[in-house]
């Protein structure tokens, strides 16, 4: 544990601004003692008591609760205090005041003080210290901060599953039929005289497909859930008064562009996010795309073709009113083709067919057909959305889940693949075999923290917000 998660810390934990409620919360070793100086008084272990909050000349600076939560059995493993006073931001600060001076204030005969000091938190570092003192595992301290962050319900659910051990209780299963794995791969390699076959006795090819089936399922769920933490950008892209800014209204709900019958009326991106089964779609208006002289539209063009760029999906967007008008088909087919040389293949290019309600006759064949005006069509085109993103309704609940966790759950998925290849090899490359499957439990065990290196730490935890 590094030096500076010794030092007692203090912080406020409510939002900023006013609020009915403010915290103020203390963490560190032995804090029974500088608990009694600053209150007047010892307080019993997880029960609330109601008491003036006094400066340090004993003049109230608030009256409220008092929680104190003696190590092991608190948050962060260590001594908790919990100040719940006014939730004003004076009142705040100057219990945070308080708490930091307190310390100098209490010296012996020899001028050494005998209760600590305290220092401001860094972000975080509560959750940080409830990880490093086995409170609590990487995943789960990072379901917290996904859990304020969450923007939809889904997301929220999905947070509080894993914070609630669930994601890691699924890691931690992978992880042990890895290490059975090892240990009859291992015990082979320690005794070659002997003629038991420890891997064919144990039906380590067996175990081995149904430790792969399991991880794809979990994959599966850690997939879902980035879906619901991270969401997908969408683009709408095409030619001027194709009716961009109309459907990001209709799909918001909300008159958030400005709709003209002016062609070029968008000159910049909008961007607003969408909810759709509790996925967040952050969808992107964009300037109508066309060969122009003037210099602000010009702008407008290059931040479409920018946000085309860094888009997951693009809806390129056509009016059926023009869809006969020779010059109209021309920009469209060139358009289509300047949107395949950016994007990559992985990216769909979802063509959608607007103004459904001013066209009669034949409709096209592909693609989807909406009116933004009157809202036909428009479920289709949301349902379309996700499976662009790869939703699938999980019937056991998702986990969410980072990037990194992703990436791990792959590296995993390599790693068995390869020591499936050896063990299927008929003189079996056990030394391969087992160093396959070590790099595999060292993967899964970064998910959780059990390896993780300190820099790792401080990236995830600085993310956090003050005082959690």
């Amino acid at each position: 544990m590094l030096a500076r998660h010794h030092d007692p810390i203090v912080a406020i934990a409510t939002a900023p601004g006013r609020g009915a409620v403010g915290i103020v919360r203390v963490s560190g070793k032995s804090l029974g003692p500088w608990v009694e100086h600053l209150l007047g008084r010892s307080l019993r272990p997880r029960e609330a008591t109601y008491l003036p909050f006094n400066d340090g000349n004993g003049v109230a600076i608030d009256q409220g609760l008092a929680l104190f939560f003696p190590g092991p059995h608190s948050f962060t493993g260590e001594d908790v205090l919990e100040l719940q006073a006014h939730g004003g931001p004076v009142v705040l600060q100057l219990l945070l005041a308080r708490a930091l001076e307190a310390g100098s204030e209490s010296q012996g005969a020899d001028g050494q003080a005998w209760l600590p000091s305290l220092r401001l938190a860094q972000p975080g570092e509560f959750s940080e210290r409830a990880f490093l003192n086995d409170k609590i595992d990487l995943a789960q301290a990072e379901a917290i901060a996904d859990l304020i962050d969450a923007s939809t319900e889904a997301a929220a659910r999905s947070a509080a599953q894993s914070l609630s051990g669930a994601f890691s209780r699924e890691i931690h299963s992978l992880r042990d039929t890895l290490v059975h794995l090892r240990m009859l791969v291992e015990a082979t390699l320690d005794f070659p005289e002997e003629e038991i076959d420890f891997l064919e006795r144990s039906d380590a090819k067996g175990q081995l497909l149904r430790l792969q089936q399991a991880l794809q399922r979990v994959v599966q769920r850690a997939f879902q859930g980035a879906l619901l933490r991270e969401g997908i950008t969408v683009v709408i892209a095409g030619q001027p008064n194709a009716g961009k800014s109309s459907l990001l209204n209709a799909l918001a709900g909300a008159e958030l562009a400005i709709v003209t019958p002016i062609a070029g009326t968008t000159r910049d991106k909008v961007q607003q996010t969408i909810q759709i089964a509790g996925v967040p779609i952050h969808v992107v208006d964009t300037a109508g795309l066309r060969p122009s002289d003037d210099d602000v539209e010009k702008l407008g063009i290059a931040r479409t073709w920018e946000a085309i760029s860094n888009a997951d999906a693009v809806l390129f967007l056509h009016d059926l009113t023009r869809v006969y008008a020779i010059e109209y088909i021309a920009a469209d087919a060139a358009i289509t083709r300047a949107i395949a040389e950016k994007l990559s293949e992985h990216v769909p290019v979802i063509d959608v067919w607007n103004k459904a309600d001013a066209m009669s006759g034949v409709l096209p064949e592909s693609g989807i057909v909406i009116s933004a005006k009157t809202g036909a069509g428009l479920e289709h085109l949301r349902q379309k959305l996700l499976e662009a993103a790869g939703w699938q309704a999980q019937t056991g609940g998702v986990f969410i889940a980072r990037e990194r966790h992703l990436q791990a759950l792959q590296r995993v998925t390599l790693h068995l693949e390869a020591a499936t290849q050896h063990l299927a090899t008929d003189n079996q490359a056990l030394d391969l075999l087992a160093e396959e499957l070590r790099l595999g439990q060292t993967a899964l065990n970064q998910i959780t923290g059990d390896f993780t290196s300190d820099d790792l730490l401080g990236v995830i935890f600085s993310k956090f917000c003050i005082g959690k």
